[in-house]
């Protein structure tokens, strides 16, 4: 029984950090929004959002899954006829990419696994 407690209360505190999450992704854009859809990465790949730029031209962006060791690189990507420099911008929660603030996936596991804390000793 406190095995399962346990367990449970494992799974709270780490959504999203099991391999397998699903990610925002958006095709390259110069808007400045990407609602974007979800999409489901593997479990050696991280949420990104790539943000290019050229030299007098509006910045680009796209969102989706990339492996791990993309992460940080510069790339030259070409959009509309110009070549940007395209950073990839990685983070490891659940839709992580979807928002500039977070809203969900790791802070809400946090929030559950504080939430939980007090019962802990009720459970041992």
């Amino acid at each position: 029984m406190v095995l399962g407690w346990l367990l449970l209360l494992a799974a709270a505190l780490a959504p999203g950090t099991r391999g397998i999450k699903d990610c925002v992704f958006c095709e390259l854009t110069d808007s400045t929004s990407c609602p974007g859809t979800h999409m489901r990465c593997g479990d050696d790949e991280d949420c990104f959002t790539g943000r290019g730029v050229a030299p007098g031209i509006s910045p680009i962006i796209n969102k989706g899954c990339v492996r791990t060791a993309s992460c940080g690189r510069e790339e030259p990507v070409r959009y509309m006829g110009v070549t940007y420099s395209l950073t990839t911008h990685c983070c490891t929660g659940h839709l992580c990419n979807g928002a500039p603030h977070p809203t969900g996936g790791q802070m809400a596991g946090a929030t559950t696994g504080l939430a939980l804390l007090p019962l802990l000793p009720h459970l041992l």
